[in-house]
């Protein structure tokens, strides 16, 4: 008896030191971040600088907070890591659209809140100014184009809706590349294009300047070549039958 005591006395040691070392449990720990306790979208427009605020809820001990913005974790000062934590993106630009910001709890990264960011923008338009093209030639007018939301495409030339011919014109476009595509392009072609996106948050244009060059005359390469050849050989036949002739002079 005396030796089943001394064993339950020291399981019941080993119990409590057992229990001594094992961290405390995060169940029952929640995140908010600006308010919110679950993962959220928010909505900004370009602007100089917005903040977000994590907050701990339902612990007993003092929690340290991690931030990430996407998979890279951003650097906190040592007074904004505990309990609280906040960080500042600014300014707000089309880059930050879309990106999710991550508020995690240290010990246990399970207990997080993420919020990714919608930013929204006018149209920002760009491509190449000038295109020359030889008559005859096909060209393709590339507009890049950057909004949210997502804008809406007119083409016109010289300041004229633009008149699509279903022979010769070809539109396409995927959410950020509006094309004009003409096939064997002529004179008449000549001019100034606008690409026109329209969104709710206003409009954008981008001017493509269309120069349609002469025809170049084409030379059949087969053909030069023979010629040079026959000539080559001509001078060197004529040279070899006047030898005498040169011998003689000199």
């Amino acid at each position: 008896p005396g030796e089943v005591s001394r064993a339950a006395f020291v399981g019941r040691v080993w119990l409590r030191m057992l229990k001594c070392f094992c961290p405390p449990s995060s169940a029952g720990v929640e995140l908010s971040v600006n308010n919110h306790a679950a993962d959220f979208t928010l909505s900004t427009g370009l602007s100089p600088a917005i903040s977000l605020s994590c907050l701990v809820h339902n612990s007993s001990q003092d929690e340290e907070l991690l931030w990430y913005r996407g998979a890279g974790q951003v650097d906190l000062k040592d007074g904004n890591k505990v309990n609280i934590s906040n960080i500042c993106i600014s300014p707000v630009n089309e880059s930050d659209n879309g990106v999710t910001f991550t508020c995690r709890l240290a010990r246990d990264k399970a207990v997080q809140v993420a919020v990714t960011l919608d930013v929204q923008f006018p149209p920002h338009l760009s491509g190449e100014e000038t295109l020359y093209v030889e008559e005859e030639k096909d060209v393709t007018l590339t507009c890049n184009s950057k909004s949210n939301p997502q804008g809406q495409s007119t083409w016109l030339k010289d300041n004229q809706m633009l008149t699509l011919q279903q022979s010769r014109h070809k539109l396409s476009q995927t959410s950020e590349v509006f094309q004009l595509s003409i096939s064997k392009v002529q004179k008449s072609d000549n001019g100034t294009y606008t690409c026109l996106v329209e969104s709710r948050l206003g409009n954008g244009t981008r001017d493509f300047h269309l120069v349609v060059e002469d025809k170049k005359p084409v030379f059949p390469k087969e053909a030069v070549i023979a010629a040079v050849v026959v000539v080559t050989i001509t001078i060197l036949f004529g040279i070899v039958a006047r030898k005498d002739k040169f011998l003689k002079v000199w």
